[in-house]
């Protein structure tokens, strides 16, 4: 961060709204923390920036405001006066909010708009509670969980992890050039990538889900069989190929990153393929940190062949 006393009142206040949102990442994510380290310096705090105020929004619906006392009603109040804070923040420049403020900034850069963030927070609203008379037309679910059918989890995914990984896509390329074809298969990498991890933190997160939180995100599907366990891991494997294909089509100082953040996901992805289907509830898959800097390592090289190529 530059030295503060040297800017002027804007640019003094922006630098305090991103270091604040990079506490966020390293409060909640140690490995989205260490793929981000590995960015070039020219995306990293975009990239922290975005991240910031995802979690935030998720933390709302997750419970947090919920142990705080506030009610459904009020949370969704406050869900949807984040969003328009967004919004006017991403127009104007400008929010008294600091996370918020941090994520305008770098919408504004790298030309985020409200195609991506309106998705996000309808995403967002899907974990809410019920409206009452949603909740008495709705149709019970067993033990009491809300089950995500097919197209809500069609809906869901592509609200809050496609068009995450799209917003950070955006920031990548914004000093780039691609032709029109690579730009679709980057937008195709992206979207796969981020519901590759969305699916794998499904089954990582399956005990938290339904017995906290009361929610159940695969397909509809509330009981983790082993058959439709190794469906999900097929389908997660094909995602993270897809996302791996277009890996040499992103800048070099984002490459290394982006792999090192597949491969964390892809170790995920087989400890839970072992894992039989009872076991994911008791105890949540998890990449050790030696391990981590293994892979991030081999991401390193792996991105330098590529250059080199």
């Amino acid at each position: 961060m530059p030295a503060t006393d040297r800017l002027d009142a804007l640019d003094r206040y922006t630098a305090a709204c991103e270091d604040a949102a990079g506490r966020i990442i390293r409060t909640y994510s140690t490995s989205f923390g260490t793929a981000t380290a590995l960015l070039g310096a020219r995306h990293r705090r975009h990239v922290r920036n975005l991240y910031a105020l995802v979690r935030v929004a998720d933390e709302l619906v997750d419970g947090v405001a919920e142990q705080a006392g506030v009610g459904a009603a009020e949370q969704r109040e406050r869900l949807d006066a984040l969003e328009r804070e967004t919004e006017d923040a991403v127009r104007s420049g400008y929010s008294s909010n600091p996370i918020v403020h941090a994520f305008a900034r770098t919408a504004r850069e790298a030309a985020i708009g409200a195609d991506l963030t309106r998705p996000f927070f309808a995403s967002m609203r899907m974990d809410l509670p019920l409206d009452p008379a949603a909740a008495q037309s709705a149709e019970p679910s067993p033990a009491g969980i809300r089950a995500f059918d097919e197209a809500d989890h069609a809906v869901y995914v592509h609200g809050s992890a496609e068009v995450v990984g799209l917003m950070c896509l955006r920031v990548f390329l914004r000093d780039e050039a691609r032709s029109a074809e690579q730009l679709r298969r980057l937008e195709h990498g992206a979207r796969q990538l981020g519901a590759a991890f969305q699916n794998v933190n499904f089954l990582r997160d399956l005990g938290d889900d339904t017995e906290r939180l009361g929610r159940g995100y695969l397909s509809g599907d509330i009981e983790l069989t082993p058959e439709l366990q190794q469906r999900w891991i097929r389908t997660i494997r094909s995602q993270l190929a897809d996302a791996e294909a277009v890996l040499p089509l992103l800048p070099a100082d984002a490459r290394g990153a982006v792999g090192c953040a597949l491969r964390f996901f892809a170790r995920l992805t087989e400890q839970i393929a072992r894992t039989p289907a009872e076991g994911l509830r008791e105890r949540r898959a998890r990449v050790s940190n030696p391990v981590k800097a293994w892979l991030a390592l081999q991401a390193i090289v792996s991105a330098r062949r590529v250059v080199l190529a």
